[in-house]
């Protein structure tokens, strides 16, 4: 029988990112994610039920997610569930945690909450920028992006008689 396994979160960081180093020299970092889940309570208003998930980040998006992100940050966290087992005091435990394989930061570089920037960790284990940025005044400012039609250049978005249908 086949299998699969495989979780895509989006949330909020619970706390401050947690990194060491194994002795093989890997790094590794261990963050709380919070992702609420919005429900209708039985008088019908909404309400926020927190989730909170335990996921472990390595290598090169470990030292990322060290780098640039904080309590409160926004991330999205693609991987694979893992179950811890152990023994505590005569008594088998268990947890399930997430171990990531893709990591999206999902804030704006200067720590904000902005959506739409941050870095995104692709397949070759390399990073690259999302969004376009400049740099003025001392702080990032997103760049509008532009609207190419052919050569033409419009600041917008494309006149509505162009529209071929």
């Amino acid at each position: 029988m086949a299998s699969y396994n495989r979780v895509v979160l989006v949330g909020n960081l619970t706390r401050d990112p947690e990194f060491r180093t194994t002795p093989s020299g890997a790094s590794v970092v261990e963050i709380g994610l919070a992702v609420n889940e919005r429900k209708r309570d039985a008088s019908g208003n909404w309400t926020e039920e927190p989730n909170f998930f335990d996921v472990s980040v390595w290598n090169r998006s470990a030292e990322i997610v060290r780098d640039y992100t904080r309590k409160g940050s926004p991330l999205l966290v693609e991987g694979r569930l893992k179950q811890d087992v152990w023994e505590q005091d005569g008594q088998k435990r268990s947890k399930v945690k997430i171990i990531a394989d893709r990591v999206v930061l999902l804030g704006a570089r200067d720590g904000g909450s902005g959506n739409g920037g941050g870095y995104q960790q692709q397949q070759q284990g390399g990073y690259q920028q999302r969004g376009g940025y400049a740099q003025q005044g001392g702080g990032y400012q997103r760049q509008p992006q532009r609207y190419d039609a052919g050569g033409d250049d419009y600041s917008q978005e494309p006149p509505k008689d162009d529209i071929p249908f």
